[in-house]
């Protein structure tokens, strides 16, 4: 690290070329790249220090915000449970610890719990643990489980004999996390991951077997992913392959664990589908035929192509049919209209069919979780700003609905004391542009508030407003929170997403900026009090907006911010980069290349003054690697001309998804909020 009398750290220039499509980039900070090297962890320490030098006068509030958000969590929870194949399963906490104990009972509820799996007690042996993919067999005697001890998402698959508690000896390494059992209850298929961390092999593994794992399917294409499990009839298991432009199934009877998988249709370009099955039919939710909404289609089983699909529900242009549950008796479609989600139930047999019916203004609706075939009961997920997230289970023959459980804000919470409202920005090009948003209704001022305004709009992932109790540390503070419902995600729709990727990707941050201009014309707030958030590929969105309008915020929050666009996007040896070329484009084709280049934050930052941000990322982040953020504040310390606060904090023991206990993530948030009460002069 370099030498200096300067306050904050300056990490090293040293001085790489990159050159491509006769274009020379120079990156001072590539070095950072090199986790091995002394010198870079000298340098993120370093960071870590300053920053927690510099917010040293917030700690007081950082632990109030912790303790009052931690305060508002029922410790001694418990999920609503579900029945699947004679058990009743669900998880549980216990107040005091950081994890959840898996549990389930025989029969009926009234029975005794057995504990699968108490997280707690393989917890305490290490700094991160987390696990995934929990699957019990078919005779409900085994369990597999994926566990994660460095925050990498790379899971080792383990398996318990539930019956005497024992840890079988198999143990499979470098994997997805998740298995699907065939009905002999010893062979599973799981997914494993090459070197850039891309599921891309699905294997076939006898337990307890002293030979190699049988190699099942190998998906050679870079641009696509694969994975395996098992359909919800449970007749079938599934290889599923995906690009962000293309599908590919393959299925097996789960009868004949050593059979022929069979293909049902084979990759074509733009052709999107998924597959459920139900009797003598595959239903198929697909974009074919320019259904840019998707339709619904069947195809009989022994006949699964294309050319066999017959249209069940067809493509609407104002509907996007996002999701589909299947039922005996009913089929239950997950649809969304103008940004809203609405819930269609409709009988099989033709005699009845009705939407769900849903009174707020913005909220968050979706189909849950459903493993029974036979069963009129849908559960179904509800929240909005103001309203704590509810599970409900819908009599679909009689329309009755029934709260199984509402989110429990510890200390209390009036939703009569919240606004919440969805208004509209106009775009640079014309484009209308939705925001959700919410306040406290006693401490919303004419003039103004502070408001954090939050934004996603990549890969399709629509941001939906739900209820956050921790959230309320800002509101009540004076806080409006805002959802920014930019192109790049689905709220309004596939195309809604199609025109905020690729070459038309900065309609993403220039929807972002006018729901900014539009917060301060309405007079939510001033550019003194406006704050922006985003983390990942909303990290890309901070950084680009940042160069673009810096003069409209006061303040920025980047989480684990992807903002070396142009570099990563050339680096295939990098986790997900082959995979991302539809969603970004090539940077090796010229055209994406100067398209890429023009809005990636590390590769525009200028000479001006920037907001006060604070970014945040984990040394082990296996989505976007820690050298992003790291090399783009090394950057911003030697370019920017402002003298308002630029913060670094690396987490050292974690990768994208932070801490893996049930509290000790709220710590960071807790840091973050501290963060933008200090620069509104709040430090209580």
């Amino acid at each position: 690290m370099q030498k200096t009398d300067i306050r904050f750290p300056l990490a090293e220039k040293i001085a790489q070329s990159l050159s491509i499509h006769e274009d020379d980039r120079v990156d001072d900070y590539f070095w950072l790249r090199d986790r091995e090297n002394p010198k870079v962890v000298e340098y993120l320490n370093a960071e870590n220090t300053f920053r927690e030098s510099e917010m040293k006068d917030t700690e007081e509030l950082q632990e109030n915000l912790f303790q009052e958000i931690k305060g508002r969590i029922k410790q001694d929870d418990a999920s609503v449970p579900y029945h699947k194949n004679g058990y009743w399963y669900y998880v549980r906490f216990e107040e005091g610890k950081e994890h959840a104990i898996y549990c389930r009972k025989k029969g009926q509820l009234s029975a005794d719990e057995e504990i699968m799996m108490d997280v707690n007690i393989e917890a305490a042996k290490h700094s991160y643990y987390q696990v995934a993919g929990m699957s019990v067999s078919p005779d409900n005697k085994l369990l597999a489980f994926g566990e994660d001890k460095v925050s990498r998402r790379i899971y080792t698959l383990r398996f318990k004999n539930l019956e005497t508690g024992e840890i079988l000896e198999d143990e499979i390494t470098n994997t997805t996390g998740g298995a699907a059992w065939a009905n002999d209850n010893s062979t599973i298929f799981y997914t494993a991951k090459d070197e850039t961390l891309r599921p891309n092999k699905v294997y076939r593994h006898k337990l307890g077997s002293k030979t190699d794992d049988v190699e099942i399917y190998h998906e050679a294409d870079e641009t696509f992913v694969c994975g395996a499990y098992r359909s919800k009839s449970q007749s079938f298991i599934m290889i599923a392959s995906g690009s962000t432009v293309s599908n590919e199934y393959r299925y097996l009877d789960a009868n004949n664990p050593e059979g022929e998988f069979k293909i049902i249709q084979p990759r074509v370009r733009d052709l999107e589908y998924s597959v459920a099955h139900f009797g003598e039919f595959w239903y198929i939710l697909t974009n074919a035929d320019k259904a840019t909404n998707f339709k619904l289609m069947r195809a009989p089983l022994a006949k699964t192509t294309k050319e066999n699909w017959e249209e069940i529900i067809p493509h609407r242009p104002n509907v996007y049919l996002e999701n589909l549950e299947i039922f005996k008796e009913y089929l239950v479609t997950e649809e969304r209209e103008n940004g809203l989600t609405r819930i269609r139930i409709k009988r099989w047999d033709g005699s009845d069919e009705h939407y769900m019916e849903f009174d707020e203004e913005t909220y968050t609706a979706g189909i849950g979780n459903n493993p029974e075939f036979d069963s009129q009961t849908l559960r179904y997920g509800y929240s909005s700003l103001t309203t704590p997230s509810s599970v409900i289970d819908y009599d679909m023959e009689f329309r009755k609905k029934q709260v199984m459980k509402q989110q429990e804000v510890v200390g209390g919470h009036n939703p009569e004391e919240y606004h919440a409202e969805r208004i509209w920005a106009t775009a640079a090009d014309g484009t209308k542009v939705p925001m959700s948003l919410v306040y406290k209704k006693s401490l919303k001022k004419a003039e103004g508030n502070p408001t954090l305004l939050y934004g996603y709009g990549s890969y399709g992932i629509t941001v939906d407003p739900g209820f956050s109790a921790t959230r309320l540390s800002l509101l009540d503070r004076g806080f409006v929170f805002v959802i920014a419902h930019i192109r790049g995600g689905q709220y309004l729709g596939r195309q809604w997403y199609e025109d905020g990727k690729m070459l038309k990707k900065k309609n993403t941050f220039t929807d972002f900026i006018a729901c900014a201009e539009k917060l301060i014309e309405d007079k939510y707030t001033t550019t003194e009090h406006l704050y922006a958030m985003g983390g990942s590929a909303g990290g890309l969105l901070m950084g680009a907006v940042m160069n673009m309008r810096p003069d409209l915020f006061n303040g920025m929050i980047a989480a684990v911010p992807f903002v070396d666009v142009v570099t990563t996007m050339l680096d295939t040896s990098i986790p997900l980069t082959t995979g991302e070329y539809d969603e970004w484009g090539n940077p090796n084709d010229r055209d994406y290349y100067d398209y890429i280049k023009s809005y990636s934050p590390y590769d525009n930052v200028e000479e001006k003054d920037y907001p006060s941000l604070l970014i945040t990322t984990g040394i082990n982040d296996s989505q976007v690697q820690y050298w992003e953020p790291a090399k783009w504040v090394a950057k911003l310390r030697t370019k920017k001309t402002d003298k308002n606060p630029l913060y670094l904090y690396t987490n050292m023991d974690t990768g994208h998804s932070g801490a893996s206990g049930r509290f000790e993530a709220y710590r960071e948030t807790a840091m973050e909020y501290a963060f933008l009460l200090k620069l509104e002069g709040i430090l209580k």
